[in-house]
């Protein structure tokens, strides 16, 4: 059982009772964000040190909450060690219930909710109870609203993905920076601001397979893996000769790429097919969640720039349609996005469009009746289309 006398200083830290929220850029993901509802959870994925906590603020100074109404708490505090379970979670609500008068609202902001076991049950009670209490939370990993938990909290959450800040966001904060720059030391909000921003982002690596991968013993495996993939950034890889480099089976394999994966240090790119079968056949392209990050740990790309400006326009699309696909027959489509039911093909080109993104569209536009018109991505107009 949590001690007062030990939760209300950490509350007090984390939250903001008497200061303002620090000026911070503010994220686009933050227009999704219309209303705030006690009937549903909002939850905040995605990687560590991509400003989840800032954008608890945000949140907070949007719906311009009162901020004695507020409570906010990190559950990766090392003073909460050894407390780490639900009674932690009702002490938290006891605590606010001292200092909130009972007609009022609550607002509580779990940070990496993940680390109180059984959590999602405790809070499919509280929404159940219809009360005056608001919960936002986040979590490190893609798993956090899967599986048992999408069961528990099913039609009761909302999910929102966090990732480092788009070109747009970047400029915002650093003006005078180019898109080159941009696609070099990434977009990770605090390393971005330092003036070696690679040490603090090799730490980052280390704390995103250490801490959202720590279920797992193979923790070198998976840093090893997570080179070779930022190695083969839009290249298709299969499991199979991913697991004969390493020398591993590749149902194991298969679950590193997930973890990875869960953990936001690689996206996939999956083949474009309307039939589930095929896709399921087909190679996946993988890319890291940041060019920074990537050239961190001694990835050499800067002589291969086209990766890096693939990399970068890949998340672009994912931020705006979730969804994105390549395809290949005989020549490749960088990418491919779906408007309604219909596929656009996108090449991706840092010096402008060459023959073969030319033969290639012409095959998927043949193959593909349907489709819109092309869109060509260069260093000229990624800006206007971003």
């Amino acid at each position: 059982m949590i001690y007062q006398q030990l939760l209300e200083p950490v509350i007090s830290d984390w939250s903001y009772f008497d200061k303002e929220p620090n000026s911070s850029i503010s994220r686009a993901v933050l227009t999704k964000v219309n209303n705030l509802d006690s009937d549903l959870v909002l939850a905040i994925q995605g990687v560590r040190r991509c400003g989840k906590s800032t954008l608890l603020t945000q949140i907070m100074s949007k719906f311009n909450l009162d901020r004695s109404c507020c409570f906010f708490i990190n559950f990766e505090d090392p003073r909460l060690i050894g407390n780490l379970n639900t009674n932690l979670l009702d002490a938290i609500l006891s605590f606010a219930s001292s200092k909130v008068d009972a007609e009022s609202s609550r607002y509580f902001f779990f940070d990496e909710i993940q680390n109180i076991p059984n959590w999602e049950k405790w809070l499919r009670l509280k929404v159940d109870k219809k009360s005056k209490d608001y919960f936002i939370i986040t979590g490190s990993n893609s798993s956090l609203l899967s599986g048992d938990l999408s069961s528990v909290l099913t039609g009761r959450h909302i999910t929102l993905e966090l990732f480092p800040f788009s070109f747009k966001e970047f400029k915002q904060l650093l003006p005078e920076k180019s898109l080159s720059e941009y696609m070099k030391i990434g977009g990770f909000p605090k390393a971005i601001q330092l003036p070696d921003p690679f040490q603090l982002l090799r730490q980052y690596f280390i704390d995103i397979i250490e801490r959202d991968a720590q279920r797992y013993t193979a923790t070198k495996s998976l840093a090893q893996l997570g080179k070779l993939v930022f190695e083969s950034t839009g290249s298709e890889l299969s499991a199979r000769r991913l697991a004969n480099i390493m020398g591993t089976a590749v149902d194991t394999m298969l679950s590193y790429l997930k973890v990875l994966t869960n953990a936001y240090l690689i996206q996939p790119c999956p083949y474009f097919t309307f039939s589930e079968r095929k896709r399921l056949v087909r190679n996946t392209k993988w890319y890291p969640i940041d060019c920074g990050l990537m050239h961190s740990i001694g990835v050499e790309t800067n002589p291969n720039i086209g990766k890096c400006f693939e990399s970068i326009t890949f998340h672009a699309l994912k931020n705006k349609f979730r969804e994105v696909y390549y395809w290949k027959e005989q020549g490749e489509v960088d990418f491919i996005i779906l408007e309604g039911s219909k596929p656009r093909p996108i090449q991706v080109s840092w010096d402008g469009i060459k023959d073969r993104h030319k033969l290639a569209l012409d095959e998927f536009l043949l193959k593909n009746k349907n489709s819109l018109d092309p869109l060509i991505v260069s260093k000229d107009n990624f800006e206007d289309i971003f």
